[in-house]
């Protein structure tokens, strides 16, 4: 019994310990705050001085020509402002808990649901969280093999069990049984 106990306690303690330290969670915040300051100068840089100097001069060079592109090409234009008109809609919180999120999927496998857990757990809002989620490309089959295959490094399971313990993680059926049979 003071095995047992012993063990827990220095397992407990490690725990703790590691949790404490957390000297990777402090890094990224230090640099996506530089990464995000630097994003903000550069952005001041382009759009105060050389941006709105190039569309005056392009107005001025020859309207006429320019004007008939923009009527042809109004299907691509619609596409692109869909991609550019998110970007200044985002909060900052939402901005970093993406940063954040997909650093998470760097360092290790989560499922969408597990990701939105992990979000609000680093005291990133459910909203932010969950508009993280759901505006970063991820392909959650391949993270639930990844999950997988880190569960078969650690211990045997049965492919059934496998793919339970997924579902129970947050994958769908489908995301889990198709991570299991991916690496199984």
């Amino acid at each position: 019994m003071s095995t047992n106990t012993t063990g827990e306690m220095d397992y407990k303690t490690a725990k703790a310990v590691a949790k404490a330290k957390r000297p990777i969670y402090k890094k990224k915040r230090y640099w996506l705050l530089a990464i995000v300051v630097l994003a903000i100068l550069i952005s001041i840089a382009n759009g105060g001085g050389s941006d709105s100097e190039e569309p005056e001069a392009a107005k001025d060079a020859g309207s006429t020509s320019q004007a008939d592109k923009p009527k042809k090409d109004e299907k691509p234009a619609d596409k692109a402002e869909p991609t550019e008109a998110p970007e200044p809609e985002m909060t900052s919180g939402q901005e970093r808990a993406i940063d954040a999120a997909e650093s998470y999927l760097d360092m290790t496998a989560f499922s969408e649901s597990g990701l939105v857990e992990q979000l609000v757990f680093e005291d990133y809002s459910k909203a932010d969280a969950e508009f993280a989620v759901n505006n970063i490309e991820v392909d959650w089959t391949e993270q639930a093999a990844r999950s997988a295959e880190a569960y078969l490094d650690m211990t045997s399971f049965s492919k059934t069990g496998l793919i339970e313990q997924l579902v129970f993680e947050g994958y769908t059926q489908e995301q889990a049984t198709a991570g299991v049979n991916a690496v199984y």
